[in-house]
């Protein structure tokens, strides 16, 4: 018995959130189709303009816009974003500087001591 390997596809959506992209400013005919495993590898290695342009100026998906800001998504939602930022919107906002955007810097940096503390506690544990 022969078997016929077939591609592996995926979603328009999975496809544009393993690029970083936000789906909705991504091409007509890559919202419609379906992204096989192979395409994803050419556009991670070979990204077209079209998300060339996205990647660098956006519309950016709030895991990107938070991860610019140095903030968690859900910082973003507390202060009250909620939807995709350009670049450019983005520069802007660590320009102005809001007050929520300093405390959730602050908040974040605070997660990131605490979870440094408690991997150097638990390798301790480990040695001993």
């Amino acid at each position: 018995m022969k078997s016929h390997q077939t591609a592996q596809t995926m979603k328009p959506a999975t496809a544009a959130k393993k690029l970083g992209v936000y789906l909705q400013a991504t091409p007509a005919e890559f919202q419609e189709g379906v992204v096989s495993r192979s395409e994803l590898n050419t556009l991670q290695t070979d990204p077209p303009e079209w998300l060339r342009e996205l990647r660098r100026n956006g519309p950016h998906p709030r895991p990107v816009v938070a991860a610019k800001l140095g903030v968690s998504i859900s910082g973003l939602a507390r202060g009250g974003i909620t939807e995709a930022l350009t670049t450019a919107q983005i520069e802007a906002l660590k320009t102005d500087n809001p007050e929520w955007l300093q405390k959730e810097r602050a908040t974040q940096a605070d997660v990131r001591k605490e979870t440094a503390r408690l991997k150097e506690k638990k390798r301790a544990q480990d040695e001993a």
